[in-house]
C-alpha cells in the first residue's frame, strides 16, 4: 500500500516530534503492509510555519531517508507537502518554496475548516488553471461540505480530487465527519483512502485495517484503486480517472 498524506517528517509540525518517533511510525507503517510513503509536512499555514521546502527541509527528508536505510525499515519515501490553502499558495508552488507530490502535478491541499464553499471553490480553480492537480485533503472535515449535499461534486468540478482519512471513518472527527466519508466512499467519489498519521500511538500510519474495510464493504478493486493504484499512479505522475 502507499500512503500519499503523513506527518512522519521530525520536529516540524504537529506530527513526529523527532527521528526515533519517525522511525517509529516507518516501521509500524511497513508491518502493516505500506511499503511507499509521501512525507507530506503542513505548510503554509501561519507566519510562524510556512515550511518552506528549502535546504533545511530537503536535509530533514534526507536525514529521515538514511536513518530508515540505517535501521533497515524498507519503507521508501517521497517528498511532498500538505499546503495550506491562504495567501500565496499559487506563488509559493510557482516560486519552488511550496511543493507537489513527488514533483507531479498533483499538490494535497488543505482548506480551512471553516472556509467558505465559494472561497474553496475559487481557491481550488485557481490551483486547477495554473495546471496542478487538487488533491483534497479530508474534505468530509471541512464545515461547508457536511452540510452541503453536492459539495464533493462542485469540488471535483473544479478539476480537484478527494482524499478521505482512514479516521473519519473510524468515527475518529466526530460524527458528521464519519457520516460524510461514509458517503463520499459509498457513493464512490473518493479517490485516496491517507492515514494522515501524526504519531504510531494514535492517528497512526497503518492502513490496512480500512483496506480490509474497504474489501468487506464493497471489494478488494476498490480497495485496492484507493490506496495502491490511484497513489502510484500520483507518484507516476500518471491520469486518474474515476472508479
Amino acid at each position: 500500500m502507499i500512503d500519499i498524506h503523513c506527518h512522519i517528517m521530525p520536529g516540524v509540525d504537529d506530527g513526529s516530534g523527532n527521528m526515533s518517533d519517525s522511525t517509529e511510525m516507518a516501521q509500524l507503517a511497513y508491518k502493516s503492509g505500506t511499503k511507499k510513503i509521501i512525507v507530506t509536512p503542513h505548510c503554509n499555514v501561519d507566519p510562524h510555519r510556512r515550511n518552506f521546502w528549502d535546504s533545511e527541509m530537503e536535509n530533514r527528508f534526507l536525514s529521515l531517508q538514511a536513518q530508515l536505510r540505517l535501521k533497515n525499515i524498507p519503507v521508501e519515501i517521497f517528498r511532498g507537502q500538505e499546503i495550506f490553502l491562504s495567501g500565496g499558495f499559487i506563488d509559493g508552488l510557482r516560486q519552488g518554496r511550496f511543493i507537489t507530490l513527488n514533483g507531479s502535478a498533483y499538490v494535497l491541499a488543505e482548506l480551512d475548516f471553516r472556509e467558505s464553499a465559494p472561497n474553496a471553490y475559487s481557491k481550488l480553480h485557481r490551483l486547477a488553471s495554473e495546471g496542478y492537480v487538487p488533491v483534497v485533503a479530508h474534505p468530509e472535515r471541512y464545515e461547508f461540505v457536511q452540510e452541503q449535499h453536492d459539495a464533493i461534486y462542485k469540488i471535483k468540478e473544479t478539476g480537484s480530487l478527494i482524499q478521505v482519512n482512514k479516521g473519519s471513518l473510524k468515527g475518529s472527527f466526530g460524527f458528521h465527519a464519519q457520516k460524510k466519508s461514509f458517503e463520499i466512499i459509498d457513493t464512490r467519489q473518493a479517490d485516496f483512502i491517507a492515514g494522515d498519521a501524526h504519531s504510531q500511538y494514535s492517528r497512526t500510519p497503518v492502513l490496512a485495517d480500512v483496506h480490509e474495510f474497504i474489501c468487506e464493504r464493497f471489494s478488494s478493486e476498490y480497495a485496492d484503486f484507493l490506496v495502491k493504484h490511484n497513489p502510484q499512479r500520483v507518484l507516476d505522475n500518471e491520469r486518474i480517472y474515476g472508479y
